[in-house]
């Protein structure tokens, strides 16, 4: 039996509705967005490449990159379409689809912060059981779980929301140090989230958009950034591909020349 059937739609309220500021945020966060895309793919790419990254510490990193990337994907190309056709409209599957999938990777990276910080912690508690407690095996099954666990939360949010003691102080500098980055990213990423959700409800307004924008926008971006600008190990990473990269078109180089030097013995003459 047929009839007309129109799908719900939601009115997205955006972040302004001055006319002017459109092409002006558009640009930025298109900017904001290749950054985030550059490094974090940059970083995931570089843990797979050098060998001296192949640790657990690069391992969580690689994947907290990859979380950063998939749920900055499902934000920003909608809002770069919305600034730029002025399209505010959402339908109701797509808003569905949105909300659950950023809800698992949103909180897929709350349980890999929370790995992250396992790992860090065993490193400094326990440095002659890190090989053993922190093993590939334990390694994928935290990564794993991190992944269930978020699948099985952002299900539940989506159906409710649509139907040691402390060390000496030069071991604490050295490992205020060593978790600093990852301090760092916490500090981000839950100051954004705090800032949103425990103020009272009659405070809400325009400043939580400024938040949301920047726990789900420019977090992901700052990401790669916190925790490789201060690395030596990524620093020395890069410095290896990049020698190696040199030393492969030099290679290239040389290649090329002793072949247009036979030709020229030979009485060849390049065009």
């Amino acid at each position: 039996m047929g009839g007309n059937h129109t799908q719900p739609k939601f009115i997205l309220l955006g972040i302004t509705d001055t006319p002017w500021a459109q092409a002006p945020l558009f640009g930025l966060f298109l900017l904001i967005y290749i950054i985030t895309l550059v490094g974090n793919v940059g970083l995931m790419v570089l843990v797979w490449v050098a060998p001296s990254l192949h640790t657990p510490m690069y391992f969580f990193l690689a994947h907290f990159s990859l979380a950063d990337v998939c749920y900055s994907t499902i934000i920003s190309p909608k809002m770069l379409t919305d600034l730029l056709f002025g399209n505010k409209t959402i339908s109701w599957a797509s808003c569905v689809t949105q909300f659950h999938l950023f809800a698992l990777f949103a909180t897929a990276e709350c349980h890999l912060l929370a790995t992250m910080a396992y790992d860090r912690h065993v490193a400094i508690c326990h440095p002659l059981l890190y090989v053993t407690v922190v093993s590939p095996r334990a390694c994928w099954q935290l990564v794993a779980w991190s992944y269930l666990v978020a699948s099985l939360s952002a299900l539940i949010y989506t159906s409710c929301t649509f139907g040691a003691r402390a060390p000496p102080h030069r071991a604490g500098a050295r490992a205020f140090h060593t978790c600093a980055s990852h301090l760092v990213s916490v500090s981000v990423f839950y100051g954004a989230l705090f800032f949103m959700y425990l103020q009272p409800a009659s405070r809400h307004g325009s400043r939580d958009k400024v938040a949301s924008v920047f726990y789900t926008v420019v977090s992901p971006m700052l990401n790669p950034f916190i925790y490789s600008l201060r690395n030596k190990e990524v620093k020395a990473a890069l410095g290896k591909c990049r020698r190696r990269m040199l030393n492969h078109c030099r290679h290239q180089r040389g290649a090329t020349h002793g072949i247009r030097e036979s030709w020229n013995a030979l009485g060849w003459k390049g065009h």
